[in-house]
């Protein structure tokens, strides 16, 4: 479950926690086989030679078996073999022999949850995890935390333990994709119930229509969500969410019938709710598509009205006013719209185009040079300021040369 990396880190702190008993090897007994394999195990250890080490503290304990930290040194060998079963008696005895290797408890503890033996495991892992002495023992400690919590179906404190970790390490591949898993886990479980407590209501309904819609599957999403008007017609958002699936098939097939039941849905949507900027936002994005544009920027304008920091309605709304030749308009649409992402590729070739056409050379430099910069990177668009899911911007084929 650790990565490789981690475990080597780990590795190296705990043999040198351990190596400070290491010279009672050799103060209490002087025959130089018992130093040469002391010193030629911590070496084949340190190296990564698991199975030379293993060999050498096995000869040692023949010798000598009353020795806490040799115990101690062979679990950390077996468990870096991934050989928790072995490690696990091996660190019980030098715990037994020696209870004050702090060291040894918590590797017991993660050798326990990855037999599966939860329980025994989680007072040890509940110890380390906040006490850790270094990250990289943290870091092995909360993956085992999380992982005997969610072995012993306490789901809810494997979630406070990701929430915890992805604190730690918000940029750790391992962590996102562990904490991901037990998230997921979280929420099937919580689904699961919802159908097994309420398998009639609005609410799992409401749940089926959103996961489908998710998995791209249109038709069982747009069933699901009729369900849910069908037990409450006044729903809000639900209308929406119907126009947003119909348009991912449209995406998909092109077929008019699909963007025009979406335009209903949209109307009616407003019919509930008439603020619903999303709503507006759509509506307005299918008439500049079909070049319908006074009243797309009639729509954008309002959605901007309703809700100032919608920054897609805003580039939106600088896109259909430079099609309609009134780039001095679209200017503060597209300056506002850059100071609510600056990571919006279109937004800047928008901007470019605006200071172009303006005559403003300088200005329109500086906007191809950060679209370029963005668009070299592969630059992920976070519309933070964006509510909810909405049809993104796009620059059309051909328009960038």
């Amino acid at each position: 479950m650790i990565h490789k990396n981690r475990r080597l880190v780990f590795q190296s702190a705990l043999v040198l926690a351990l190596s400070a008993g290491a010279g009672a090897w050799s103060q209490g007994h002087q025959e130089e086989t018992l130093q040469r394999l002391a010193q030629a195990g911590q070496q084949a250890l340190i190296t990564g030679h698991y199975e030379e080490a293993e060999t050498d503290f096995k000869k040692l304990l023949q010798i000598d078996p009353g020795i806490a930290e040799m115990h101690a040194t062979l679990g950390l060998v077996y468990f870096q073999e991934k050989k928790f079963d072995q490690a696990v008696p091996e660190l019980k005895h030098a715990l037994q022999l020696k209870p004050a290797l702090n060291r040894a408890s918590t590797l017991l503890a993660m050798s326990l949850s990855e037999v599966g033996e939860y329980m025994e495991a989680l007072p040890g892992l509940q110890k380390c995890f906040p006490q850790a002495p270094d990250p990289a023992t943290k870091h092995m400690c909360g993956l085992q935390l999380m992982r005997t919590y969610t072995g012993l179906q306490r789901d809810k404190d494997a979630v406070t333990v990701a929430l915890e970790l992805n604190q730690l390490y918000p940029n750790d591949p391992e962590i996102l994709y562990q904490t991901g898993r037990v998230y997921g886990n979280y929420a099937f479980l919580t689904f699961h119930k919802l159908e097994v407590v309420a398998p009639t209501s609005v609410w799992r309904h409401q749940a089926a229509a959103e996961a489908f819609e998710s998995q791209g599957s249109t038709d069982l999403a747009v069933g699901e969500y009729r369900k849910v008007l069908e037990l409450d017609p006044h729903r809000p958002n639900v209308h929406y969410r119907i126009g947003r699936t119909l348009l991912a098939r449209w995406q998909l097939n092109h077929a008019p019938e699909d963007r025009a039941e979406a335009v209903k849905e949209f109307e009616q949507e407003l019919q509930l709710d008439p603020g619903n900027a999303n709503a507006i936002y759509e509506l307005a994005e299918i008439h500049r598509e079909q070049n319908e544009l006074d009243q797309a920027q009639q729509l954008f304008t309002s959605a901007l009205q309703y809700y100032p920091d919608f920054e897609e309605a805003q580039v939106g709304l600088a896109t259909t006013l430079i099609a309609q030749q009134k780039p001095d308009l679209a200017l503060p649409h597209l300056e506002r719209a850059v100071a609510l992402n600056a990571n919006d590729e279109v937004a800047w070739y928008r901007l470019a185009q605006v200071n172009r056409m303006l005559g403003n050379k300088g200005e329109q430099q500086k906007a191809l040079v950060e679209f370029q910069r963005l668009r070299s990177q592969i630059a992920l668009q976070q519309g933070t300021a964006t509510p909810g899911e909405v049809t993104k911007q796009v620059l059309q084929n051909g328009e960038v040369q």
